[in-house]
């Protein structure tokens, strides 16, 4: 018999993952603004921000969530985690130039104050892993089981577009008035305050035990060669949705710097309010098609649709323009990354899901969000597009960060190719009753 979730559950589940989305919002989406606005335009800042906490969530997974199985314990690290994740990003408000140069006097302000925000962004990461990446998501395993899981994980799916739609629609003109103390004073201490609530609202599985075993063995196990050969299908998926990843990131730190700065579109929640919609309803009622043409399958279409929005984006120009092709990217993105996931979770060993969610992060952020902003910061340097303000000169994001972005895009044919040419023959083999 289905066991059913109750008003405690669903209410810790909204509650921990909107408030966690917030901060997840904020530091995917405004960070870079607010070192872009009001430290340096250098856009090696922002690639170097985005590697580092991409290192930092990946590393942070994988240690906390092993630690928390091993002690048994969830409620712990969500309760200290969201209350220090929160502390952490209000902390953002108070660094500048100024303050920099006070608390490291002799060194360049502007300088000082950018890598300030980096090694905040890497601790503000750390606290935010540790308690919704790591803790979170494995209360939502234990707390659901096989009947429920997907009513839990469609609401959860949504929670990042009702994140940015209320941060967008409610709280985006604080930050265009500079008033980014406030800004940042208000989600924190929510975020802090959502941990203090976990103390009374939380519940550890009363079933929940210790684990035993080598911790280091379990750490290491996705990374031994002889897995990558025994699931070679798995790392191949690992591979394209790395390559995929690799194209978005390239333009995606980017873009409201873009859309602000070069299009000089400034009522930009509203552009990128509609795309979300919009390409969140794409998805959504694209779905079905998924299970029913197959992953892989889909995933070609997918990939021409995002490839169509890149270039529409590298040629656009106007607010219209922006949404029609920012639709169409987006559209294509969320489509390809669903495609792409479920497909990696079909070769996933079914009793061994959790030993690879830290190989899991290694291609899907870490080496994402490394190299594919050091592309995007390259290709802004070599533009040569520029402005002066103050007497400094600032660099301005252009529009052939799509351009490679959709050429980078292009490389994902390879693995992809080869799954399906791998599909193909287990179906022939299996309908003449070969074995692997």
């Amino acid at each position: 018999m289905e066991k059913k979730l109750g008003w405690r559950t669903w209410l810790t589940l909204i509650l921990v993952g909107l408030f966690g989305q917030f901060a997840w919002t904020i530091e995917n989406m405004y960070f870079n603004v607010f070192l872009y606005n009001t430290i340096s335009t250098d856009p090696g800042y922002i690639a170097a921000m985005v590697a580092w906490s991409a290192g930092a969530a990946t590393v942070t997974t994988l240690v906390m969530g092993a630690l928390s199985d091993r002690v048994g314990k969830r409620k712990i690290f969500i309760c200290v985690g969201y209350l220090l994740w929160g502390l952490s990003t209000a902390a953002f408000g108070y660094v500048t130039p100024e303050n920099a140069a006070r608390l490291f006097p002799g060194a360049n302000g502007v300088a000082s104050a950018a890598m300030l925000v980096v090694i905040l962004d890497c601790v503000m990461t750390f606290f935010g892993s540790s308690a919704n990446d790591a803790a979170f998501n494995a209360y939502v395993t234990d707390v659901t089981e096989s009947g429920n899981r997907g009513r839990a994980e469609s609401v959860l799916a949504i929670l990042p577009l009702v994140s940015m739609l209320i941060i967008f629609g409610a709280f985006d003109g604080l930050t265009q008035q500079g008033r980014w103390r406030e800004f940042f004073n208000i989600f924190g201490l929510a975020v802090s305050a959502v941990g203090v609530l976990c103390l009374f609202l939380v519940k550890d599985v009363p079933g929940l035990k210790p684990r035993k075993g080598n911790y280091l063995r379990e750490l290491l196990y996705g990374l031994d060669p002889r897995v990558w050969r025994a699931n070679p299908e798995l790392y191949v998926s690992l591979g394209a949705f790395c390559l995929f990843s690799i194209a978005f990131q390239i333009c995606y730190p980017y873009l409201i710097v873009y859309i602000q700065n070069y299009l000089h579109i400034n009522d930009y929640a509203i552009v990128l309010g509609v795309v979300l919609i919009l390409a969140s309803l794409a998805s959504v009622l694209s779905g079905r098609w998924i299970d029913k043409i197959g992953k892989l399958r889909f995933s070609l279409p997918a990939a021409g649709i995002m490839f169509l929005g890149l270039l529409g984006m590298y040629v656009v120009r106007g607010r219209i323009g922006v949404i029609v092709a920012g639709t169409v990217m987006m559209s294509g993105y969320m489509m390809l990354s669903a495609a792409l996931s479920a497909n990696i979770r079909d070769w996933t060993p079914e009793d061994q899901a959790g030993h690879f969610q830290g190989i899991r992060m290694i291609f899907a952020v870490l080496l994402p969000m490394i190299i594919g902003p050091w592309i995007g910061a390259a290709v802004i340097r070599s533009s040569d597009s520029t402005y002066i303000e103050l007497g400094q000169v600032k660099t301005v994001p252009t529009p052939g960060i799509y351009l490679a972005a959709a050429i980078a895009l292009l490389t994902i044919l390879v693995p992809i190719l080869v799954l399906r040419r791998r599909e193909k023959r287990a179906v022939r083999n299996s309908e003449f009753g070969v074995r692997k």
